[in-house]
C-alpha cells in the first residue's frame, strides 16, 4: 500500500470561515477519497492557524481574551469540515504546546545551519498577508495587491533574520526541475519570476511588545516571538510528529501535495522549501494552487459587504449541493463566481432533474415490478475511474464530473430507448437490472455510485442503500426541488 500525505492550507481563524475556505476544504478532500479509493494509505491534514498578528488585533477590537477568541474560530472551521463532510485525519492547532515545541526545534535546526541572524529593520508591513513588503511589490497607491485600500504599517524593530538570499539558486533549480512540482505550470513560472528577481533575506521574529507576546517563543531569547509563517508552514509537520513521534513523521513526511490559494503560493514555493532546505530536512513533491470565489464577479471583502457564511447554504440546500457547486461549476484554474441564484440554478438542473430524476424514476419502476437484484453484478467500477483518473490527477474536478454526468444522462437515454414500462414484466426486469448492474456498454448506476463517493459522499451512501436490495422501493427524493 501506497502512502499519500495531503494537506489543506491553515486558515487564519480572526474571523468565521467564509465560501473560500468551504471550496478548499471540498476540494482537498475529494483528492484524499480519490487517493483511498486507488488503495492508498492516505492521510489529511488542516487545523488552525493560531499565532498571527491579525488574530490578536481581531480578539482585541472584540475585546475577548486572545486564546478564547481564536479557539472558538478554529472550532468554527473545524465544524464547517465536519458539515460538508470532510474527512480531515489530523487538525493541528497553532496554539498547542506540541506545535510550540516542533517549530522551535525547526528554527534551531535553521539556526544549527548559520541561516538565522539578528538585525535592526524599518519597513513596509501588511497585516492581513503578515508580511513586509518593498516599495516595488505594492500597487501604484502604495498598497498590497492581496490587501487593496487597506495601509499597510511603518515599522522599526529589531527581529532575527532568515538567509533567504542563500537558497536563491537551489530554489530556482529545484522549481524549474519539477522536484518541487506546481501546478499549474503559469504558477511555476510566476515563482520563477519571482526568483529572477532576486531573493532578500526575510525577518522571522517580532517582538513581544508587537505580538502582544502571542505566538511561540523564540528559542534563547523571551523577547521574542516567532514570525507566524515561520511556525504556521510548521503544523504540516508538527501535526504529523514532527519532534515528538519520529516514527509517525517519518511514516507520512514528506507531503506529496500542499493544497493552497494563489495568495499564498510564494510562502509554500519560496519560503518553505527554504526553511526545510536549511533544517536538512526533505520537501514535499507537489503544490496545488487554486484560484478564489468571487461574488456577482466582486472579491469577497468586509468592506463591500459580500462574504458569504457556508453554514445557512448547507442548512438550506445541504452539504452535497454546495460541494458539487464547487466541483462542477468552479474552475480550479481561474476565479468562480458564486451567487445562491446560481447555486438553485445548479441544484435544479443538475441535481434535481438530472441525477435525482434519474434514482427516482429507476426506484418507482423497480417498486412497480418487485424486481429482485441479485448481486452476483459486472464490476465497471475500474473503468469509469480510469475515464476520471487524468481529469482528478491533474485537480480538474469540473471535467471529472462531467464525464460522470454524461454517465448519468446516458443511463436516461437508455431508459427513454427501452422503454421498460412498455415491456412485459421479464424484459422490463432486463431492463432496469442492465441499468443497476450493467452491461458491457452500459456503465451501471452502482458504478456511478462508487465514483460518487470521491465528490458526493452523502448522496453515494443514500442511493446505496435504496439500491442495495434485495428489495427496491421509491423513497423521499434526494434533492427536492427548489
Amino acid at each position: 500500500m501506497s502512502k499519500f500525505y495531503i494537506t489543506n492550507a491553515i486558515p487564519y481563524v480572526n474571523a468565521k470561515p467564509h465560501i473560500g475556505h468551504a471550496l478548499e476544504f471540498v476540494q482537498s478532500d475529494v483528492i484524499a477519497r480519490y487517493h483511498k479509493l486507488l488503495g492508498d494509505e492516505t492521510l489529511l491534514l488542516c487545523g488552525g492557524d493560531e499565532n498571527a498578528l491579525k488574530n490578536v488585533q481581531a480578539a482585541e477590537k472584540a475585546k475577548r481574551p486572545i486564546q478564547e477568541f481564536i479557539d472558538e474560530n478554529t472550532e468554527s472551521f473545524y465544524t464547517l469540515s465536519k458539515k460538508l463532510n470532510v474527512q480531515f485525519d489530523v487538525w493541528q492547532k497553532g496554539s498547542d504546546a506540541k506545535h510550540h515545541s516542533s517549530s522551535q526545534k525547526l528554527w534551531k535546526l535553521c539556526d544549527k545551519n548559520g541561516d538565522i541572524y539578528k538585525k535592526k529593520y524599518k519597513g513596509l508591513y501588511c497585516v492581513g498577508c503578515e508580511l513586509f513588503y518593498a516599495e516595488s511589490e505594492l500597487d501604484k497607491n502604495g498598497e498590497c495587491l492581496e490587501h487593496p485600500g487597506k495601509r499597510l504599517e511603518l515599522v522599526e524593530e529589531e527581529n532575527y533574520f532568515f538567509k533567504l538570499s542563500k537558497y536563491q539558486s537551489q530554489l530556482e533549480k529545484i522549481l524549474s526541475s519539477g522536484e518541487l512540482e506546481i501546478v499549474p505550470t503559469f504558477r511555476k513560472n510566476e515563482m520563477l519570476e519571482f526568483l529572477k528577481r532576486g531573493l532578500l533575506d526575510i525577518s522571522i521574529s517580532r517582538s513581544n511588545e508587537r505580538a502582544k507576546n502571542w505566538g511561540v517563543d523564540v528559542p534563547d531569547d523571551p523577547s521574542q516571538k516567532m514570525y507566524v509563517w515561520f511556525d504556521a508552514l510548521n503544523i504540516y509537520q508538527s501535526g504529523i510528529g514532527f519532534g515528538a513521534d519520529e516514527k509517525q513523521y517519518n511514516k507520512w513526511w514528506p507531503a506529496d501535495l500542499h493544497v493552497v490559494g494563489k495568495g499564498i503560493l510564494k510562502f509554500h514555493a519560496i519560503y518553505w522549501p527554504a526553511f526545510l532546505l536549511s533544517a536538512g530536512l526533505k520537501l514535499p513533491k507537489k503544490i496545488f494552487v487554486h484560484e478564489y470565489i468571487t461574488v456577482n464577479n466582486q472579491k469577497m471583502s468586509k468592506t463591500i459587504g459580500n462574504v458569504i457564511d457556508p453554514i445557512p447554504l448547507i442548512e438550506k440546500y445541504g452539504a452535497d449541493a454546495l460541494r458539487y457547486y464547487f466541483l462542477a461549476k468552479i474552475s480550479p484554474f481561474s476565479d468562480g463566481d458564486f451567487t445562491e441564484d446560481k447555486l438553485k440554478q445548479t441544484y435544479n438542473s443538475d441535481l434535481a432533474n438530472g441525477l435525482g430524476n434519474l434514482v427516482a424514476r429507476v426506484a418507482k419502476l423497480c417498486e412497480k415490478n418487485s424486481v429482485n437484484i441479485e448481486r452476483a453484478r459486472r464490476k465497471h467500477i475500474n473503468g469509469l475511474l480510469e475515464d476520471i483518473k487524468t481529469p482528478l490527477e491533474q485537480f480538474k474536478f469540473n471535467e471529472a464530473l462531467d464525464l460522470i454526468w454524461g454517465n448519468i444522462k446516458g443511463l436516461d437515454q437508455y431508459i427513454n430507448r427501452e422503454r421498460p414500462w412498455q415491456k412485459d414484466l421479464s424484459q422490463s426486469n432486463q431492463v432496469l437490472s442492465n441499468i443497476i448492474i450493467g452491461t458491457e456498454s452500459l456503465i451501471s448506476l452502482t458504478d456511478i455510485v462508487e465514483t460518487l463517493r470521491i465528490f458526493l459522499p452523502e448522496t453515494a451512501e443514500k442511493i446505496e442503500s435504496q439500491f442495495k436490495g434485495p428489495k427496491i422501493t421509491s423513497q423521499k427524493p434526494l434533492f427536492p426541488r427548489m
